[in-house]
């Protein structure tokens, strides 16, 4: 019998203009078995990381053309779930308090002192991980929602109310028979085993219906 391989680590893109110290970052990483990509800027990195392998981002908050700041606020925007550290031989208070209340994981001054950057990414690593995992989970459940009508959606946010078919059909103005047709055209559309299993992964997902 095959052993079957554990998932390699989440890898690590460092983002910096800095060439000397992109690339003795990713020697020290390595010398821990992490594996690491490098780029020059922010645009070289947007257009090649792929959004979907589990990944942490090290990016420094001073780059020519975009600045970290910016390309944080990008991947919040394409809904990236990397952890970001953000690091700067020029930081101060302010910077880094923008930085974490933006949804940074840490920041870090240059020079990096080598075992506090390793712990960092090692338990970012664990993290990045689990927060891939829920974002595909959470993309999975909203594509299946995706071919529900106005009025299916309508049927499963009372549903997930708490609410049963007759004081739904009452809500809406309806039958207690248009309703059951509504719920099981949901289950249905959605591949859902039932609908008390839809409804749950939508809570526990925090999948906006």
């Amino acid at each position: 019998m095959t052993a079957v391989e554990p998932n390699p680590a989440p890898v690590v893109h460092i983002v910096d203009d800095d060439e000397d110290l992109r690339h003795s970052l990713k020697f020290l990483l390595a010398s821990v078995d992490i594996q690491a990509l490098d780029y020059p800027d922010a645009p070289t990195f947007l257009a090649e990381f792929d959004p979907a392998e589990p990944a942490v981002v090290i990016v420094d908050v001073r780059m020519p053309g975009m600045s970290g700041f910016q390309l944080q606020e990008e991947l919040a925007a394409r809904d990236y779930p990397a952890p970001v550290i953000f690091c700067s031989a020029h930081g101060d208070i302010p910077m880094s308090v923008r930085a974490l209340s933006q949804g940074a994981v840490d920041f870090l001054e240059k020079p990096y002192e080598a075992q506090r950057i390793l712990e960092v990414v090692q338990k970012q690593q664990v993290d990045a991980r689990e927060r891939f995992t829920a974002h595909a989970a959470r993309s999975d459940v909203q594509g299946r929602l995706e071919g529900l009508t106005q009025r299916e959606r309508e049927v499963l946010r009372l549903v997930i109310d708490g609410m049963a078919s007759q004081a739904v059909a009452s809500r809406l103005g309806t039958s207690v028979k248009t309703i059951d047709v509504h719920r099981a055209r949901i289950k249905a559309k959605t591949g859902s085993e039932s609908l008390g299993a839809l409804v749950r992964d939508v809570l526990l997902h925090r999948v906006e219906v």
